[in-house]
């Protein structure tokens, strides 16, 4: 029996599984980002899965407001984009992504230490399974420009951490 399917009293009829759903989804969004990614000249933003692991995605915001404090940061330390970590649960679409910020540091934002992103729309309560991929890094996006967001300066001890 397929991976993906399982058995129904429905007279031998099978129904995907989450895992199916979830697969089925998250492809049909890769490859459309991907196309769109395609068709621009300077892309918003990138994705790339980890280790050709559809379950697990690096994004890359390459372009924030041009007017926000974060954009001049950007400029003025050379950073071409902002590296997200994403990982999708197995329940997904119907429980939103774990995203986390990996670099560079980023002070206010909504984002925490280590990168913790705290947004309504990435917890059981606030997520829809209609959002898309695409519209939660967009959402990041104008959060972290909203949230008055900068790029941190000063290097973090790692002694700093254990506080």
């Amino acid at each position: 029996m397929d991976a993906g399917v399982s058995p129904s009293p429905n007279n031998g009829v099978t129904k995907p599984t989450d895992t199916t759903i979830r697969a089925r989804r998250l492809m049909k969004e890769y490859k459309e980002i991907q196309r769109l990614q395609s068709l621009r000249p300077d892309p918003i933003f990138t994705v790339e899965l980890i280790n050709d692991n559809l379950y697990e995605w690096h994004a890359r915001l390459h372009i924030v407001d041009s007017e926000s404090k974060l954009a001049a940061d950007m400029l003025e330390l050379n950073v071409p984009h902002i590296l997200l970590h994403l990982i999708f649960p197995e329940n997904f679409p119907f429980s939103p992504p774990f995203m986390r910020v990996v670099e560079p540091r980023i002070e206010k934002g909504f984002v925490m230490e280590g990168g913790a992103i705290c947004m309504e729309l990435l917890t059981p309560r606030g997520w829809a399974s209609a959002y898309t991929v695409e519209a939660v890094l967009m959402q990041f996006a104008a959060s972290l420009v909203k949230g008055q967001g900068r790029i941190a300066r000063k290097v973090k001890n790692s002694k700093d951490f254990n506080r």
